[in-house]
């Protein structure tokens, strides 16, 4: 599978342009997005709301897709990446499967505009229908405030939330990277373990390997509050100019 965003609108059997919208909805999630030539872009102009207000400790902008989704009935606590104890759905969803591999290569190619009050990341993520598939294989996550001289700390590796059977994996070394320019962050999940590239250079190597289909989630973060908010006139932006996914080889 290879996306490049072409057309007019996101691919509805492939994406929801919101984020984690079952504990919101869709319109109070939704993404600040277009497409062009250079793939899709994701923003969070001045004008755009917080993500769950009243629930986020955190004062937070988010313009996210995500490749799947569901959800409970509207009261439920059935719905995917809860934030905080207690969460009950208050926008029942659809259920879609559009890009929900289980083990293989998965690439994105982005580049991004991101300032000391904003981030962005890849990430792929259990679609929790069970409670214990929830486990998250990081692709990027680069906060700009490390940004600095050409270089930036770039995150990746394996979140375990709720799954028993992971352990937390995460790091952000310093790294010789322009991420304003495009570059390919991907993961060769196999039984075995996972290997992360950047632009086809291995960079880390895990032994554990979630075993279950993983959604993929796209994002561009504000953090409104954040201490020094650099320049007021920066629109946090992050540009996907391709996702490709290839399946894992028949043993």
């Amino acid at each position: 599978m290879e996306e490049r965003f072409t057309g007019t609108e996101l691919d509805p059997s492939r994406w929801v342009a919101s984020y984690l919208p079952a504990w919101s909805s869709r319109a109070a999630s939704a993404a600040t997005y277009d497409l062009g030539s250079d793939g899709l872009r994701l923003s969070i102009p001045p004008q755009h709301p917080l993500w769950c207000p009243d629930l986020h400790e955190e004062p937070l902008r988010v313009s996210a897709v995500q490749s799947g989704s569901w959800s409970g009935p509207v009261g439920s606590t059935h719905g995917q990446q809860p934030f905080r104890d207690g969460l009950v759905v208050r926008e029942a969803q659809p259920t879609l499967h559009g890009i929900v591999p289980h083990r293989g290569r998965i690439e994105v190619e982005c580049s991004a505009r991101v300032g000391a009050g904003s981030m962005f990341s890849a990430w792929m993520v259990g679609m929790e229908d069970e409670p214990d598939r929830c486990g998250e294989i990081c692709l990027v996550e680069v906060f700009g405030s490390t940004v600095t001289d050409g270089t930036a700390e770039v995150g990746r590796g394996v979140h375990p939330f709720r799954d028993p059977a992971l352990v937390e994996e995460f790091a952000a070394p310093r790294t010789t990277l322009d991420v304003s320019s495009p570059h390919v962050y991907a993961v060769d999940w196999r039984p075995d373990g996972i290997d992360w590239t950047i632009d086809g250079e291995l960079v880390a190597s895990s032994t554990q390997s979630p075993d279950y289909p993983m959604m993929l989630i796209l994002g561009v973060f504000d953090f409104p509050e954040a201490t020094p908010h650099a320049g007021a006139d920066l629109v946090p932006g992050l540009v996907v100019h391709r996702v490709a996914v290839t399946a894992a080889a028949t043993p």
